[in-house]
């Protein structure tokens, strides 16, 4: 596909889409003809659903799952150091921390080397923070029960 977009945090009603570095056959999105606030809130929307549409449908995403793992077990095993957008333990990547979701991740022989902070929109910066916190209070209701 000629689209590339990321999304970071986690990956259901609080993810974050990385629209700062979305690009369509490598132009920036923002300046790409016929791309407007209009349009990119409707593709926000159908993003977050996605996921449960596919499931609905099918039954699964295990093909597209497993072909992730099949690539992060690549990086481990051949020890690469290639960045795949996994989820993993944050300790102060864009000042989250204690929680685990995605941003782009080196990953090797001993799994998560190094987290990549790619220079992001401050709304995106406060709304990944965001995603965080709903992890965390999902997690703190799980716990107390």
């Amino acid at each position: 596909t000629q689209v590339q977009a990321m999304i970071l945090g986690e990956h259901g009603d609080s993810m974050v889409p990385i629209w700062s570095m979305a690009q369509i056959a490598n132009l920036p999105l923002e300046k790409f003809p016929g791309v407007n606030p209009t349009l990119i809130a409707e593709v926000e929307k159908k993003t977050r659903g996605s996921g449960a549409e596919v499931i609905k449908k099918k039954g699964g995403a295990g093909f597209a799952v497993g072909v992730s793992i099949a690539d992060v077990v690549h990086s481990i095993a051949l020890d690469d150091n290639r960045i795949h957008p996994v989820s993993s333990l944050m300790s102060g990547a864009y000042g989250v921390r204690d929680v685990c979701f995605s941003i782009p991740t080196v990953m090797g022989r001993s799994g998560v080397k190094s987290h990549i902070e790619v220079e992001l929109w401050s709304k995106e910066k406060t709304a990944l923070v965001q995603s965080a916190n709903v992890l965390k209070e999902t997690i703190a209701k799980v716990l107390s029960k």
